[in-house]
């Protein structure tokens, strides 16, 4: 008998309900695959919670469309390397791309972030001083901590036994006034000795040079010894070095920023939602690098590689990693420290540096993520 229209329709609906409840049967299996490709199960054991928040996309987009971030491929900015290596910085941007851009030097990441060419950098307390004072306060602020410690004195010990040994002989930093440069000539000046801070002449020979050909020095007998960050001192160690000081040791509480995040004012007051998308990132990159600190240790090694062309030899990484602690806290008082070391050492006027630090956003990101809100020791913008 020929089927009517009204029998056609019904068949077709009765299909139509099938399929939706095989396509509803098979959506478990379905979200099952993606876990295993990384969405779920082992993965969210080793990565921040939250994915929903985390997925780039989700919610409106943000004022910008990229955001331009600075680093230096060094292990105490180990918060860019991993949270760019691993993506955990980009998830939080709803979209906005990330410009990375590498620098070897923070005069010249200051010089990028005033020149308008940068937005955000990861960088040390003495050139986030400089430039802050040279612009009169008006090109950055810093709004985050990222890393402590990591520095070390690195000797040849069949020349140097002892600190005292220090006397006379040639010791390099990386470069004139930059952090560890102030911490060496100030460590000096505490022994009593007398350094020239312009020439680095006096009772040790304070000898500038930049930490890629340090070790080469130091294999060459070019040097006695360094004061520098890692990964530079296990590289002179694994030539041969000892390491006489590790500056940890002279700080309260054993912790010293070596790390900041700073930003543009410009760009802060233009996209402070880009900037608290990218602190939520640094947040759990941390969150995630102390949690997870061998997988760390191996992505911030792939990131230096793609930066390099080659990793850091295990001998090397291996001892360095553990001495550099993450933190979100900028210890403000430290820098304060820092600063009046520099003036000290005559090698800049008394610097007025209130308004250097605007934690705002980071004690926001850091209050919603049930984490305590960190301090600027009083040098927060009025």
């Amino acid at each position: 008998m020929p089927a009517t229209a009204t029998t056609r329709s019904t068949r077709t609906t009765r299909n139509t309900l099938r399929r939706g409840v095989v396509a509803a049967a098979a959506l478990p299996l379905l979200i099952g695959a993606l876990a295993s490709c990384g969405y779920g199960s082992q993965a969210e054991k080793d990565e921040p919670q939250d994915k929903a928040a985390n997925v780039a996309g989700a919610g409106e987009k943000l004022s910008a469309s990229e955001v331009r971030i600075g680093y230096f491929p060094n292990l105490t900015h180990a918060t860019a390397l991993v949270g760019l290596q691993e993506g955990l910085i980009e998830k939080e941007l709803n979209g906005t791309k990330i410009k990375p851009q590498a620098f070897n030097a923070g005069p010249s990441e200051i010089e990028a972030l005033n020149g308008g060419s940068l937005d955000i950098g990861f960088i040390g307390p003495s050139p986030a001083i400089n430039g802050f004072v040279k612009s009169k306060g008006s090109n950055l602020r810093i709004i985050s901590g990222s890393a402590s410690g990591g520095v070390k004195l690195v000797v040849n010990p069949e020349k140097i036994k002892t600190l005292d040994d220090l006397k006379g002989k040639r010791i390099a930093t990386p470069q004139k006034g930059n952090t560890q440069d102030v911490a060496f000539l100030n460590w000096i000046s505490e022994k009593g000795w007398k350094v020239d801070p312009e020439s680095g002449k006096g009772d040790v020979s304070v000898v500038r040079t930049d930490n890629k050909v340090t070790p080469d020095a130091f294999k060459q007998g070019s040097i006695d010894g360094a004061w520098v960050p890692e990964p530079t001192a296990s590289k002179l160690v694994s030539e041969g070095g000892a390491v006489l000081l590790d500056e940890t040791a002279l700080w309260p509480d054993k912790k010293f920023v070596i790390t900041n995040i700073i930003v543009s004012q410009k760009f802060l007051k233009e996209h402070p939602d880009v900037v608290e998308a990218v602190l939520k990132g640094t947040v759990k990159t941390n969150e995630w690098i102390n949690a997870n600190p061998d997988k760390a240790k191996a992505s911030a090694n792939a990131k230096l590689e793609a930066e390099s062309g080659k990793p850091l030899d295990a001998k090397i990484i291996d001892p360095a990693w553990p001495s550099i602690a993450l933190t979100d806290d900028p210890l403000a008082s430290t820098l304060k420290t820092q600063a009046d070391w520099a003036v000290k050492a005559k090698l800049i006027e008394q610097p007025e540096l209130t308004g250097i630090y605007d934690l705002t956003l980071l004690n926001k990101v850091l209050k919603a993520a049930g984490k305590p809100e960190v301090s600027d020791a009083g040098l927060g913008a009025k």
